[in-house]
């Protein structure tokens, strides 16, 4: 074979391993988790070193709020926007992003609404009492520090918003979608009372960071049998397991 072909041909063919390394590094930048099997919550510390603090944190989220203590709270002061529909079945939950507008005030904090999304059974549990939903609202401020707005759910009187969001969740998993047909307020999701318990927890996944803000309201919502069986269908689990509240503070509103 001419020198020239051999050079051509071991080209083409460091070039072709090169495309296989960069893309088995992208593939382990990002490991899969789950909820079941060898990627559950019991393991995902060990799927990546920036996993780790799933288990070695010592603010994690869930928990069992117990234990609170009555404070002179500020008000949860919500003011959120109808937008258009945007809406992702992540492979972990249906989330649903939120444009820029869409604010949290607490006290002289002020957070912007990033996104909500939903697991089922909720995640939460208050005073050992379990619930059949939980929407968490995820919130961010200006240097990026986390505010999450957990809305309970049990099963009851229907709540529209649920349908519009159930009939519009894209068939492809991992691909938002734009239905700017539908218009859609996370207000709904929120009941009139707003009173709330407050700590320090983090993330309820992977990488399960802390420092994030937590505000679980007191009151809860409800959704129908069949909404509920819905997104069971979709995501029959997808709950991390309580976590140890570690003797950290607990604040209830008066």
């Amino acid at each position: 074979m001419p020198r020239f072909l051999f050079s051509k041909y071991q080209l083409i063919l460091s070039t072709c391993l090169l495309m296989i390394s960069t893309v088995t590094a992208g593939q382990e930048a990002k490991p899969k988790w789950s909820y079941e099997g060898s990627t559950d919550p019991s393991h995902w510390a060990g799927l990546d070193p920036g996993y780790s603090a799933c288990s070695n944190g010592h603010t994690q989220s869930p928990i069992d709020v117990k234990g609170s203590k009555k404070a002179d709270l500020p008000e949860l002061k919500i003011s959120y926007n109808g937008v258009p529909l945007n809406i992702i079945d992540n492979g972990h939950t249906v989330q649903i992003n939120y444009p820029a507008g869409s604010k949290l005030t607490v006290g002289d904090k002020t957070y912007t609404l990033k996104q909500f999304h939903f697991h089922h059974p909720a995640e939460e549990e208050i005073e050992g009492q379990k619930f059949d939903l939980v929407a968490h609202l995820v919130h961010s401020d200006a240097d990026g520090h986390l505010a999450v707005v957990a809305v309970l759910f049990k099963k009851g009187a229907a709540n529209p918003l649920f349908d519009t969001l159930w009939k519009n969740v894209p068939a492809e998993k991992e691909k938002a979608v734009d239905v700017t047909s539908v218009s859609v307020n996370a207000k709904d999701l929120v009941p009139a009372e707003a009173g709330y318990y407050t700590f320090q927890g983090s993330l309820t996944a992977p990488p399960c960071s802390e420092g994030v803000t937590w505000y679980v309201l007191k009151k809860h919502a409800t959704l129908s049998g069949e909404q509920l069986d819905a997104f069971a269908k979709l995501y029959p689990h997808n709950t991390r397991p309580i976590q140890p509240t570690n003797g950290r503070e607990i604040l209830e509103s008066k």
